[in-house]
């Protein structure tokens, strides 16, 4: 059972997804739920199936009192790492949040001060706190939603099945066509990768 609140209040919720990903933006998002927010279904998003995600995104924005979600684009990961872009896509997320919250949950063990609200890392938090649950959903449902319009200019590497996580068939598919401007140029994109025609 997910739990509502760390200390009570105002809190918001904070969690990315496509951190691992070869290609895309990592995708972040901040939730605050009202008291009497209540879901049976929702979990960490990893947890769920993309039919149960779907069905809970709506009613998350329906229900939240604010939340706010943030891409991270491919060059900016390259500029200044994926851990660091995974920050700035909580943080970015956090300024849409029309409401200031009293504390942030953040999933993960690694975050850096948002001004000056005080803030939690939780490791595992999506499994743990309803907010992060929910922020976990958004983040991942619209990185999916955003990763099926590049799999239309870019059929061949599958998008619209792996995301633009590792997978085999993606990296067989590197090493078939390269690199699209969409690729992390940072990252390892093959194994035995020494340089890569780009």
């Amino acid at each position: 059972m997910l739990k509502k609140y760390y200390s009570g209040g105002n809190e918001a919720g904070t969690d990315e997804a496509g951190r691992g990903c070869l290609a895309g933006p990592v995708t972040a998002a901040a939730v605050i739920l009202p008291e009497k927010f209540q879901n049976n279904i929702l979990n960490d998003s990893k947890q769920l199936s993309e039919h149960k995600r779907n069905l809970l995104r709506p009613i998350i924005e329906e229900n939240a009192t604010h939340f706010g979600v943030c891409h991270i684009f491919e060059k900016e990961i390259d500029k200044i790492n994926i851990l660091n872009a995974s920050i700035l896509a909580m943080h970015r997320s956090l300024d849409k949040l029309e409401n200031k919250p009293t504390l942030i949950l953040v999933d993960g063990n690694r975050f850096k001060p948002y001004y000056n609200v005080p803030y939690k890392c939780i490791v595992k938090g999506d499994s743990k706190y309803m907010s992060i649950a929910a922020a976990s959903v958004l983040a991942k449902t619209y990185r999916d939603e955003y990763m099926l319009k590049l799999h239309e200019e870019f059929p061949m590497y599958n998008w619209v099945k792996n995301k633009g996580y590792p997978t085999k068939e993606h990296r067989e598919a590197i090493r078939k066509y390269g690199l699209t401007k969409y690729h992390r140029k940072s990252f390892k994109q093959l194994p035995e990768q020494l340089t890569l025609e780009i």
